[in-house]
């Protein structure tokens, strides 16, 4: 642990100026419950200052005296107290639970809810492990920010101000005995708050890094990655040693914690000696009454109970805001594709008109976006350290073309050619960096999202399935369809028969990402989903690459079927796939370099061509 360092750019953080005023927003959707909160609060705190009251008169005017009668009645008066307190007490808690558990729900929901409006570039620079832990560790952390700022300091300072103004009522001399020791308490807990809070952000930090690792080891890709092509030995180092920095920050904050509990255990001690041999001073001396010492000792115990609590607060309060300001920050990250203020549903198709709207790109240009403008570097961990090269690259530059309405247009070329990125600018999955994509005349930008992202159905060629039954993913594309309607689908993409012969059929839960289906099985799944649908415009990126050449061509022939008067996008690697599509687009390090049909292009003897007879080429030699 003496090798321990700790990241300087992380440490060195503060909470943001205005984060406790931002807290109370949420906490006032509980006003009720902490109004009852604070009438419990008042109750305990004034039952606590009383009782070494009462011990006083049972010594001084019932035992004393011998007076037997008053000893009943105050020990009866004591136990009802207590019956009141213990009352008072639960309230007490089951409102702090209630307020802390409603904000966890409410921060929970809202995090999640902004989360989703977050554009696709914030989750491929994202690391997920960090995300979940907002939305958990975090999360829980900032409920103390409320439960501990606004009930715990307010029983604790009313306790405190009672407690003293008892005591000052029996004897102001050992009342400043004591007042005078306080500031002993506070300086220390002032030093150990601020590194508590510093090993606070930084533990949160290394906890998001060690889920990210369990995540992306633990789910079935991951998983299969490291059994195929991972070194075990390594990915066991590796987290060890994320371990081991959780475990070393986790030891300093115990250690500030024991060595403030050891100083207040010192200063007590010595703060009671000095009550004890002042106040029997002046018991003996006459001056002060015996019940009157007894009390002062009772309060001098329930006195350094809060003040305890009140100095480790700071500590405690501090770390929950360090939780609130990381949950704030993912707040105030504004989404980078967002609706204008005048947005709009897509116009649907006109009676006398297309079946499906027409794709016009003019002249669009796009680069990927920086870090800084859709992404935290709190959620990349390491690779923020990294400079960000790719978005000063242009990924497409002058692309224009037209995808005629009800028509099918097929965007071949080599990898890495931007295609794919030429398909996700139409349900704005990303914006057009200069130029614009319009639908049925319409800027995207100027559309409603809901409605653009409802009209646009994408099969990609890594179809993802949810852990969860496929009668609920492809509900997922249709709430509500009726049985028949699912069958129907399924029947379309050509893997009822699949289906059927399952034990639980359409109630067959296919696993996460839907590793329990083959990539065939995966793939017709999605393309019934699709169907179920049923949008006005289809993007298919190698929607086929996972079957064989029997389902392909029957699948393909469904398609047909299926895309029939919709405007279809389809990028295809195996050209022999696209030959009838009305349209072809060969798109080479961003621009579109030929347009045309299938026969046009092989006889300008181009770029498609040589592909066409490179990839014919390879087929040939592969039937020998």
């Amino acid at each position: 642990m003496t090798g321990l360092r700790f990241d300087d750019s992380i440490t060195r953080q503060r909470v943001k100026p205005g984060t406790v005023r931002r807290i109370l927003p949420y906490a006032l959707r509980y006003r009720w419950f902490l109004v009852l909160l604070m009438l419990a609060t008042i109750m305990v705190a004034v039952i606590t200052a009383t009782g070494p009251l009462i011990l006083k008169a049972i010594i001084d005017d019932g035992i004393l005296p011998r007076r037997i009668g008053t000893v009943v009645w105050l020990c009866l008066l004591v136990a009802g107290l207590s019956l009141v307190e213990a009352a008072a007490a639960y309230v007490g808690a089951w409102c702090s639970g209630r307020i802390g558990e409603g904000l966890v729900y409410d921060l929970r929901t809202k995090v999640f809810a902004h989360i989703q409006r977050q554009p696709l570039a914030f989750f491929t620079r994202t690391q997920t492990g960090a995300l979940v832990s907002r939305l958990n560790t975090d999360v829980i952390g900032a409920r103390q920010a409320v439960t501990t700022l606004l009930s715990q300091s307010v029983s604790t300072l009313l306790t405190l101000v009672l407690i003293i103004v008892a005591m000052l009522y029996l004897s102001w001399q050992i009342t400043l005995a004591a007042l005078l020791m306080i500031p002993f308490f506070l300086l220390p807990a002032r030093l150990i708050a601020r590194r508590q809070e510093r090993l606070a952000r930084e533990s949160m930090e290394l906890d998001a890094g060690m889920s990210s690792m369990m995540h992306e080891r633990f789910n079935v890709s991951g998983a299969l990655l490291s059994k195929l092509y991972g070194h075990p030995d390594d990915d066991l180092d590796t987290f060890a040693r994320k371990t081991a920095r959780v475990r070393d920050v986790s030891i300093l904050r115990v250690v500030y914690g024991r060595i403030f509990g050891i100083v207040v255990t010192v200063l007590t001690a010595l703060t009671t000696a000095v009550v004890y041999g002042l106040g029997g001073v002046l018991t003996i001396g006459g001056s002060l009454e015996l019940g009157s010492l007894v009390a002062m000792v009772a309060l001098l115990m329930r006195l350094y109970g809060p003040i305890n609590l009140l100095a480790s607060m700071q500590a405690t309060a501090l770390t929950a805001l360090v939780s609130f300001d990381r949950v704030l920050e993912v707040l105030d990250l504004e989404p980078h594709i967002t609706e204008s203020p005048g947005a709009r549903p897509l116009d649907g198709p006109e009676e006398s008109g297309p079946v499906a709207p027409d794709i016009l790109f003019d002249r669009v240009g796009f680069r990927y976006p920086g870090a800084d403008e859709v992404s935290l570097a709190s959620l990349e961990a390491a690779a923020a350290r990294v400079p960000d090269r790719a978005s000063e690259a242009w990924t497409l530059r002058e692309v224009s073309f037209r995808a005629p309405a009800g028509k099918l247009t097929a965007l071949v070329g080599p990898s890495g050619a931007g295609k794919t990125t030429i398909t996700q600018l139409v349900p704005r999955l990303y914006d057009a960096t200069e130029g614009s994509v319009r639908i049925g005349g319409q800027d995207v930008r100027d559309l409603a999202l809901q409605s653009l992202r409802d009209a646009v159905g994408v099969v990609t060629q890594d179809a993802h399935l949810f852990h969860d039954t496929l009668r609920a993913n492809l509900e997922h594309a249709r709430r509500g369809a009726s049985e028949r309607e699912l069958i129907e689908a399924c029947e379309a993409a050509l893997i009822w028969d699949t289906i059927r012969a399952l034990p639980d059929g359409l109630d067959t839960v296919v696993g996460e990402r839907g590793h329990r289906l083959s990539g065939g099985e995966k793939q017709r799944v999605a393309l019934a989903r699709l169907l179920l649908k049923a949008p006005p415009i289809v993007v298919l990126d190698e929607a086929t690459a996972h079957l064989d050449s029997e389902s392909e061509a029957a699948i393909q022939r469904a398609l047909e079927t299926a895309l029939a008067g919709r405007t279809s996008l389809v990028i295809a690697h195996r050209l022999s796939t696209i030959r009838g599509a009305d349209h072809i687009l060969v798109v080479d390090a961003g621009r579109v370099r030929e347009r045309g049909t299938h026969e046009e292009l092989l006889l300008n003897g181009g770029l498609y061509a040589d592909l066409y007879r490179t990839q014919f080429a390879q087929q040939a030699a592969g039937s020998r």
